[in-house]
């Protein structure tokens, strides 16, 4: 990798940490893990910087590897559950339809490429091509998990704002 391109990395990074902060805590839902997990992926990125062959991709690139830190994180700590999120030992009240679910949590019930094609997409503002770059996935894939994972948040939110 040349210096100017090195130095294109390096200021990509800088300017867009908070970005990069956000969607690794939207996987491990903790503030130090993701600050670990977004320094891993610098990290990571700066080591395999002479891998990446064009630099007009460098977006995607580093978005790629920032989602596999998060999600190798997620895998290896999901079993662990502090004793403050573990649920009471009341029964569940019943349903409640009038009662909202939280979107972030209905996100979390997904399934993994699913949330991955929302967080991207909403919380990380990413064209469908992109998002298609990062997930190494074909665009109608994309598209079509991105209508078919609307669909299921607006039925576990019975929220219309989510719109298709």
């Amino acid at each position: 990798m040349d210096q100017t391109t090195h130095q294109q990395l390096t200021d990509y990074i800088v300017a867009h940490q908070e970005d990069f902060y956000r969607l690794a805590y939207s996987y491990v839902k903790n503030r130090d893990a993701a600050l670990d997990v977004v320094q891993e992926s610098i990290v990571r990125a700066l080591s395999k910087s002479d891998s990446l062959r064009n630099p007009a991709f460098l977006k995607t690139w580093f978005y790629r590897i920032l989602l596999n830190e998060s999600m190798n994180y997620y895998r290896q700590n999901r079993r662990l559950v502090s004793l403050e999120d573990s649920p009471p030992d009341t029964p569940a009240p019943q349903k409640d339809h009038a009662a909202r679910l939280d979107l972030y949590a209905a996100i979390d019930r997904l399934d993994q490429r699913e949330q991955t094609v929302i967080r991207l997409r909403f919380f990380q503002d990413m064209k469908l091509e992109e998002i298609a770059q990062v997930t190494e996935t074909n665009l109608n894939t994309v598209k079509s998990r991105l209508y078919k994972s609307l669909r299921k948040l607006r039925e576990l939110t019975g929220e219309e704002y989510l719109y298709e």
